[in-house]
């Protein structure tokens, strides 16, 4: 069952010096679902657990890893899946916010993120070392000052680099090429590197490379890289293996070429990286 529509107003959240606000909610499963448009913008993250959805009329079912650009003018409700333990991650901005991002990167925000023109917002499913660096960079923003600068820098942050080159391709990407970039976060793929993307693409090396920096901006080479490089980092902050160990597993044998492109994407080394995002009760268990 769902209550009435409601409009929920950001003043109710945010004192007149804070610029956003943040919460990492565990949904409840059982009604009623307050069904609200809003007078600020909304980004939410599916953690952990399926979420029932309804959206501007349409009822979905998201699952973990899902983030969802609310407008202010979308009418939604979010309620658990039964037995799940749905937790999502919420963040709520004020229009002016989005109004400055979207005057000074007009050409590469409008119509997209939270300035889609379409009937539903916008949706993307993001698995892997996308999603941890989705929840990570969500849950920096519970212990920060909760500054315009803050929120401006993380806006862009999850825009223009948590997200797949996959979702910044035009409407006009070739369907081989959006299944070939998906098909290129399967380690048994990108362990290949550009010639595991190309296989997948089913098209001559030299077409595949033209059409994917045409639409994703990057070389099969980089794209890829950029790829293994990411799952590196999971690891790196997720597991006890050698640091050797892990540039073999996303398929760099040349140690040396793994340790460059690490910490060009990066700004560290593996190491370094290790040592910043392992927890100190749990970081003289890793060899680093």
């Amino acid at each position: 069952m769902r209550l009435p529509q409601k409009v929920f107003k950001i003043d109710t959240y945010l004192p007149a010096e804070e610029a956003y606000h943040f919460v990492r909610k565990d949904l409840p499963e059982t009604p009623p679902v307050i069904e609200h448009s809003h007078d600020f913008y909304e980004l939410f993250l599916v953690e952990q657990g399926s979420v029932h959805h309804w959206i501007n009329g349409l009822e979905e079912r998201l699952e973990p890893g899902q983030l969802t650009f609310v407008r202010p003018f979308d009418c939604h409700a979010l309620q658990a899946a039964p037995n799940t333990g749905a937790r999502i991650l919420n963040v709520m901005f004020r229009r002016d916010s989005a109004d400055h991002l979207l005057e000074r990167y007009h050409s590469e925000l409008v119509g997209r993120f939270f300035w889609s023109q379409s009937d539903f917002p916008m949706s993307v499913r993001l698995a892997g070392p996308q999603k941890e660096r989705a929840v990570n960079a969500m849950l920096t923003l519970q212990s920060s000052h909760r500054s315009l600068a803050r929120i401006e820098h993380f806006l862009l942050s999850m825009m223009t680099h948590v997200l797949d080159a996959t979702h910044r391709a035009q409407d006009q990407a070739p369907f081989w090429l959006i299944k070939a970039a998906h098909a290129a976060r399967d380690q048994r793929v990108f362990r290949q590197g550009a010639q595991g993307m190309i296989v997948a693409a089913g098209r001559s090396q030299a077409h595949v490379c033209r059409e994917c920096r045409r639409h994703l901006g990057l070389s099969p080479t980089q794209y890829v890289n950029r790829i293994r490089i990411q799952h590196a980092a999971m690891m790196l902050s997720g597991t006890a293996q050698p640091i050797s160990n892990i540039a073999l597993d996303c398929g760099f044998e040349n140690l040396s070429y793994f340790h460059r492109l690490f910490r060009e994407q990066y700004g560290t080394t593996p190491r370094g990286y290790r040592q910043r995002h392992m927890k100190p009760s749990t970081l003289e268990d890793y060899p680093i």
